[in-house]
């Protein structure tokens, strides 16, 4: 091999051996990016899986919670509706009371609400007349007793009848016992209305289950749902 050939040769070689020191470093080099942009994948399907695994609890929690709420509603509103149901259960039991315990009820009633023993009564259309009235009379019967005390004349029909007259006569000086059934009628659920002028108290079952259920409706529920 002469000189020239010899250069060559080695100019060859040494090209050789860049361009595999090249080729290598190159090689390196895209593994290292390749590694890198592995990596940021790797920590990016990392961090969206946490994502997506926060979003998907915080979702989670977000229906159990309204999904308790929701029960809540529903149990609170049929407990309302069975405290209900057991006001509408009492105001049906005293409008289907017998016919006698009815009568000496809202005979009590009258006592209790007249002021003057004077008042006009006004019932409902169903007891403006049999029942309205025997509740009257009655009333007025102990509104007389209590305006003239028995007298001491023994016992016996006789002397019951005289002390009746008595207070009724005593009743009727003191201007009590005077109560009477007015010809209007009010389209009330038991009870009565009670009228003096222009002024009206209101002892219909109905509005007195009301106001009842506004006071006691909490010791009710308690009593129908004691473990709350």
């Amino acid at each position: 091999m002469n000189g020239i050939e010899k250069i060559t040769a080695r100019i060859g070689a040494d090209t050789q051996a860049e361009i595999d020191r090249i080729l290598q470093d190159a090689n390196a080099q895209a593994a290292a990016i390749a590694d890198r942009y592995r990596s940021q994948a790797q920590a990016e399907d990392a961090d969206l899986l946490a994502k997506s695994q926060r979003a998907a609890a915080e979702r989670e929690e977000r229906l159990i919670s309204a999904a308790q709420m929701e029960a809540r509603k529903t149990l609170l509103s049929a407990r309302q509706e069975m405290v209900e149901r057991a006001y509408q259960r009492a105001l049906e039991k005293l409008c289907s009371l017998p016919r006698e315990q009815y009568v000496e009820l809202l005979a009590a009633m009258l006592v209790r609400a007249s002021s003057t023993g004077r008042e006009e009564v006004m019932f409902s259309p169903e007891d403006q007349g049999d029942a309205g009235r025997a509740a009257v009379a009655r009333a007025n019967e102990l509104l007389a007793k209590a305006a003239a005390p028995e007298l001491p004349l023994g016992d016996g029909a006789v002397a019951s009848f005289l002390n009746k007259v008595a207070a009724n006569v005593s009743a009727l000086a003191q201007g009590t016992a005077m109560l009477t059934v007015s010809e209007e009628a009010r389209p009330i659920r038991g009870g009565f209305i009670l009228r003096d002028g222009r002024i009206e108290i209101n002892c219909a079952f109905d509005a007195l289950i009301r106001a009842e259920r506004e006071q006691t409706a909490g010791a009710v529920a308690k009593l129908l749902f004691p473990e709350t």
